[in-house]
Order: structure tokens, then sequence, then C-alpha cells
């Protein structure tokens, strides 16, 4: 049984008409995956993540202001969401839940939440739909563990892990790899450990073989003891925000292949879902799926 982590709440914000944001699809992947015959014993529910953990890897006076409404609208703009209570609530769970995700992966090999991904996050502001890094978060879980001495964050999401990587510079514990559509948000990008810059329209075969190739040099220059993997979709050829051309299969392919590297060098694997902006949400389900399929959830 592979460990999975949902909170009914990741689907629960009321957004503007024609918002973005796909908030219905993380409810949508567990509708689907109980449809597949996934038991519901398989699923751990995540608390809120504690407010003084968040300062390991973020400004006091920016987690303050965001948990008690006093945040500037500006800074909300950048967001791209709208403040309320139960964004604060929705948010502290998501970013629980990568937390405990990466705790069942240590424990159980691998584990995957239904949620995460947010790698837009800064040490003092928002960015892209995100507000606090779990990525960042849960690398620093892991590196709680005697066995831990390196975390690999692994992000395949098409738009970079800019926060993701300046919350890490300098930091030799976590190392940063992104694979990114090049012509894409965010426009000013950071230094990761590595960065695989991507030409917009490419397709199944040249981004698989980078893929691989990323996945080699990565183990191989940072022998991590444990890997978070940003598995976003919105590589995908349908996606609205996506500008590559990578099919269902090889969103699948992709998967398998951080799968099966990690298997092999015998190293846990924490996944979370990143991004997918399809207007169609069971379109967009189905290529989350995938995650699930190459992980052997289902």
């Amino acid at each position: 049984m592979i460990p999975l982590v949902f909170h009914p709440i990741y689907s629960q914000l009321v957004l503007p008409a024609k918002h973005r944001f796909p908030i219905e699809k993380y409810n949508g992947i567990r509708q689907r995956l109980a449809a597949e015959g996934v038991a519901d014993d398989w699923f751990s529910k995540p608390s809120k993540v504690d407010i003084d953990d968040l300062l390991l890897a973020h400004d006091s006076n920016y987690v303050k202001s965001f948990v008690d409404g006093t945040i500037s609208q500006k800074a909300i703009k950048r967001i791209g969401m709208p403040w309320s209570d139960q964004f604060v609530e929705r948010t502290l769970h998501a970013v629980g839940g990568t937390v405990l995700t990466s705790e069942l992966a240590m424990q159980h090999g691998v584990a995957l939440n239904l949620t995460g991904g947010y790698h837009h996050a800064f040490y003092e502001f928002g960015s892209g739909f995100c507000v606090f890094n779990d990525i960042i978060m849960s690398a620093k879980n892991m590196l709680k563990h005697d066995s831990v001495d390196r975390v690999l964050t692994f992000d395949c999401d098409v738009h970079q892990g800019d926060g993701t990587a300046l919350l890490a510079a300098g930091d030799d514990s976590i190392y940063t790899v992104s694979l990114h559509c090049e012509k894409n948000f965010p426009t000013r990008k950071e230094q990761s450990d590595l960065d695989f810059p991507l030409e917009r329209g490419m397709s199944d075969d040249e981004y698989l073989h980078t893929v691989e190739c990323a996945l080699a040099v990565a183990f191989n220059t940072s022998v991590p003891d444990a890997v978070i993997y940003d598995a976003g979709v919105d590589i995908h050829e349908a996606d609205d925000l996506g500008n590559l051309k990578i099919s269902t299969k090889g969103v699948y392919e992709r998967d398998k292949l951080v799968f099966d590297e990690c298997k092999r060098r015998g190293v846990p694997v924490a996944a979370v879902i990143g991004g997918g902006y399809q207007r169609n949400i069971d379109d967009l389900v189905e290529v989350h799926l995938q995650l699930y399929k190459a992980a052997g959830v289902i």
C-alpha cells in the first residue's frame, strides 16, 4: 500500500468566476482514485502546518500578515488569489499535507500528496498561486532524519521552481533541479543547482531524453538520501499555460522514469502534483492520474 495524502479542503475555496486556478481538480483526483478501487485506508488526512515551522523557510512578518489578513493587496495580487480565512486554512493544510507526505515517504519509500508543488513562494512573499513553499518545508523535514544528509528536489513543472531555487541557495543539504519551459512564467529565472531550460513546442522523445539525462546528472552529482518530486502536468500538449507538447503517455513515462530511478537507487521519494491548467477538469484529472499509475497506486 502506497500512502496517499488528501484533505477535502484542498478543493474547498471559492474563487472568482473564470479564475485561472483549477481548484476542483484535487477532489476530482480523489474521486477518480476511489473509482479506480483505491480504498479509503490508503489515505492520510493532514493537519495544518505549524506556524512556527513555517519560519524555517519564511519571514515571520510575511507569515503573520498572511495568516491574520493584514497582508497588502499588492502582495495578494502577486500571489494571484483573493485573501480569505478559507484561503488561509486551505494553504496551511496543503503545506501540512506535503510535509506529512515527506514523512510517510521516509517510512514507506514512496508517498504522494494530492496537492502541493508551491514552488513560486519566496522567503518574504508569494507568487504564482503559491503562498508558502511546501517543497522546501518538506526537504527540511526529511533532513531531520539521521539517515538524510541531502535532499534532491526534482521539479518537472513547466514553470521554473524559482522560489525553491532561491530558498535553497547556499544550502548544500538541498539540491535543486528544475526542468522548465524557458519562455514561460516566471520571466526572471533564479539559479537552481541544475536548470534544464526547454524550448517551446518540445515533444515526447526529446523531453523524455532530457528527463533521463537530468535524473542521471542530478543523482550522480548530489547523491541524495531522499527526493521530493514535483510532477507538474502543465507540460501537457493541451495545457493552457504550458507551451510544451507532451502527450498523456509522455507524462506517464516521465513519472515512471522518476519513480524507477528512485527505486533503483534505494532513495525514498515524496511526490506532489504541481501545476496543471486545462479548463476541462475531467481531462486535467486524467493527466494528473498518470502520477498515480506510474507509482503503482492504480
